[in-house]
């Protein structure tokens, strides 16, 4: 019995070895390379700001997943979130607080593999003083809204 079994796993095994690259991947099931992402401009975003959307999309109720890449120097004023958002540290340091108006002295700096998880409307801010990416996930709809709306690059 135990014979039949490991015959059986072992021709399943084999199948499995010798199947395409593309049934690997269906539309359920994805594997991605960072060489796979598209990165374009962020408009909620103040300039400098990068996106590669992994899953979506971001104005619907589903699952979202996506990529930032921020350079040097860069700042992300006070701004809130309709949903709970999840930031995790990929490369560099990103300094994150949670306050009305971006202050550095009340930040954290987050390295590579840092995690932090905004509540719905939590008013935080953002800055770094080298190249950062993070990965950004949670349910959508995702939205920015500004604390100050003249901090909002869409409105200028």
């Amino acid at each position: 019995m135990k014979s039949t079994h490991y015959v059986a796993c072992a021709a399943a095994a084999t199948l499995l070895v010798g199947m395409p690259a593309s049934w690997a991947q269906s539309s359920d099931h994805q594997m991605i390379s960072p060489g796979d992402l598209k990165w374009t401009d962020v408009p909620s975003l103040p300039p400098g700001a990068k996106i590669a959307v992994i899953e979506g999309p971001l104005n619907e109720a589903v699952p979202f997943t996506f990529r930032l890449k921020f350079p040097a120097n860069y700042q992300i004023p006070a701004h809130w979130h309709p949903a709970v958002e999840r930031v995790t540290v990929l490369s560099g340091t990103f300094n994150m607080g949670v306050g009305d108006k971006l202050d550095m002295q009340k930040s954290m700096s987050l390295s590579p593999g840092s995690m932090m998880i905004m509540q719905p409307k939590t008013n935080h801010f953002a800055w770094t003083k080298e190249e950062v990416e993070v990965q950004l996930s949670g349910i959508g709809p995702w939205g920015i809204t500004y604390v100050n709306p003249a901090d909002d690059p869409r409105k200028k």
